[in-house]
C-alpha cells in the first residue's frame, strides 16, 4: 500500500495535484488505513481471548492437582503404616484382628488402592491434556502477536504517506488535517439506553480520529460506537465486523436513534441519531462529526438489543 501511495506523490517535474485529486488520494489512503485498523482491532480481540483462555486453562488444572495431593497423602499414610506394622496386604489383613473385621479391612484397602489410582489417572490425563492445550495456545498467541505487529507496521507506513499528503494539501491550499470544536447545538431527547448512547456520541463531536482508540480523547469508527453503547451499559466489541454479529438486523425503514449503520463491506460503522443523520469517526486526519447517512451507500443496519 505504501508504495502505491508514494508513487502517486508529485515529483518536481510534475504539476501540483489539484485539491480534488489530493482529496481522492487522502480518502483512498484513509480508507486503507481504516481497513487495517479494523483488522488490527480484530487481532487484538483474538489475542486477548487467547490470553484469557490460557489463564482459564491454568485454573482448570487446580482440581486435578488437589485430587493428586489428597491421593498422595493417602499413599503416604499407607506407606507409613506398612513401615510400622509390616506390609499391608491381604495376608496381613487376614492375620490381624478378628475374623469378623477381616472382610471390612480388605474391602477398605481395595477401595483405598482404587481411589488412589483413580486420582492419579485423573491427574495424569489432565496434565497431558493441559500440556497439549498449553502448547496449542502458545503457538496461537505467538502467531497472533506477529500478526498484530505486522498490522501495526502497515499502519505506520500508511500514516507516513498520509502525513505527506496532508502536508502537500496544507502547502498548496492552506488546509491540512481537520480540527474540530465541541458540539454546542441541540441534542435530541431520546429515552432509554439508546438516548444515553446518542447523547454520548454528540458529546464526542470535534474529537480527533485515532487508530485503535475508543476514547475518551479520540476514537476510530468502531471505538466510537462501542464507547457510546458502553456508556449506556451495553458491551460491543471494538471491531466493526464483530459489532455486525452482535447486533440485530433491521431495515433502513426501521432505523431508530442509537442503531448502527455499517458501510464499505463492514469497513466502517456509525451511530444513527435520527433525521437521516449519523455521528461517526470518519478516518485519519478528521474529527468525529455529525453528517448525512448517505456519506456512501450503507452496507446494512444493526440494532443493539
Amino acid at each position: 500500500m505504501a508504495a502505491a501511495i508514494t508513487g502517486s506523490f508529485v515529483t518536481p517535474a510534475q504539476a501540483a495535484p489539484s485539491a480534488t485529486e489530493l482529496k481522492k488520494q487522502i480518502e483512498a489512503a484513509s480508507n486503507k488505513l481504516e481497513d487495517v485498523t479494523e483488522q488490527y482491532n480484530a487481532m487484538r480481540v483474538n489475542l486477548k481471548k487467547t490470553q484469557a483462555d490460557a489463564v482459564k486453562l491454568q485454573a482448570s488444572l487446580k482440581p486435578a492437582q488437589e485430587a493428586l495431593k489428597v491421593a498422595s497423602a493417602q499413599v503416604g499414610n499407607l506407606a507409613t503404616t506398612s513401615y510400622k506394622q509390616g506390609r499391608v496386604g491381604p495376608m496381613s489383613a487376614l492375620l490381624s484382628g478378628t475374623q469378623d473385621g477381616m472382610m471390612d479391612r480388605m474391602s477398605y484397602l481395595d477401595m483405598l488402592t482404587r481411589s488412589n489410582q483413580r486420582d492419579i489417572d485423573t491427574f495424569t490425563e489432565a496434565t497431558q491434556n493441559f500440556s497439549e492445550r498449553q502448547a496449542a495456545l502458545k503457538a496461537t498467541q505467538t502467531k497472533q502477536t506477529a500478526q498484530v505487529n505486522a498490522l501495526a507496521a502497515r499502519k505506520t507506513s500508511i500514516q507516513k504517506d498520509l502525513k505527506k499528503l496532508f502536508a502537500m494539501r496544507e502547502a498548496a491550499f492552506g488546509q491540512g488535517q481537520e480540527s474540530g470544536s465541541k458540539y454546542n447545538g441541540p441534542i435530541p431527547n431520546i429515552s432509554g439506553k439508546a438516548g444515553v448512547a446518542v447523547t454520548y456520541a454528540y458529546n464526542q463531536i470535534g474529537k480527533p480520529y485515532l487508530f485503535g482508540a475508543d476514547g475518551p480523547g479520540s476514537f476510530d469508527c468502531s471505538g466510537l460506537t462501542s464507547a457510546a453503547w458502553r456508556a449506556a451499559g451495553k458491551s460491543l466489541t471494538h471491531q466493526t465486523k464483530s459489532q455486525w454479529s452482535e447486533t440485530t438486523r433491521i431495515s433502513r425503514d426501521d432505523l431508530q436513534p442509537g442503531d448502527l449503520v455499517f458501510y464499505r463491506s463492514l469497513g466502517h460503522v456509525a451511530i444513527y441519531v435520527g433525521d437521516g443523520q449519523i455521528i461517526d469517526a470518519p478516518h485519519s486526519g478528521t474529527v468525529v462529526k455529525k453528517r448525512t447517512i448517505n456519506i456512501m451507500t450503507p452496507y446494512g443496519y444493526g440494532r443493539v438489543t
